[in-house]
């Protein structure tokens, strides 16, 4: 929505855009549905989308730049008010659609900046804990041959 509302469709930075979003949230879905599978794989795809992401928040920065609009420092007003929104448990897109879709293309950006932000966080949160599960646990070949070897009385 962002992209369409402030781009042209045959600007590059569309197709940037979109694709990081797209590989952030995909690549997310993707390390969650490995879980229990392979730590591994779910701590790199994890990473993936948090590349991607890091991709996308400096796009919006950018866009912000290029046009001498404001980042909002992370205790600004407007962020912490949009930050709040997460807390909600009825929260979905519709939540944020008025910031994004009918405001001022700062504050739809700075909007976009503040879930960007939320969601590394928590995706960085989630890689340490992952690499602590991975270290302290191993991952699922080291289970099988520990197992393996425990029944057959090594």
């Amino acid at each position: 929505m962002f992209c369409r509302r402030f781009f042209r469709v045959t600007d590059r930075t569309v197709d940037q855009m979109v694709q990081a979003a797209r590989s952030g949230k995909q690549n997310n879905a993707e390390g969650s549905s490995m879980s229990g599978t392979s730590k591994s794989t779910e701590l790199k795809l994890i990473g993936v989308a948090r590349g991607s992401l890091e991709e996308l928040l400096v796009d919006y920065q950018d866009f912000l730049r290029q046009r001498d609009l404001t980042v909002w420092p992370k205790e600004h007003e407007k962020a912490l008010f949009i930050r709040k929104l997460a807390y909600p448990e009825e929260r979905s897109y519709k939540t944020y659609a008025i910031y994004i879709e009918s405001k001022t293309p700062q504050t739809a950006a700075n909007t976009m900046l503040c879930l960007i932000n939320q969601t590394c966080f928590l995706l960085d949160r989630l890689k340490i804990e992952l690499g602590e599960l991975l270290v302290e646990e191993g991952g699922m070949n080291e289970r099988i041959y520990r197992e393996r070897k425990k029944r057959r009385g090594f």
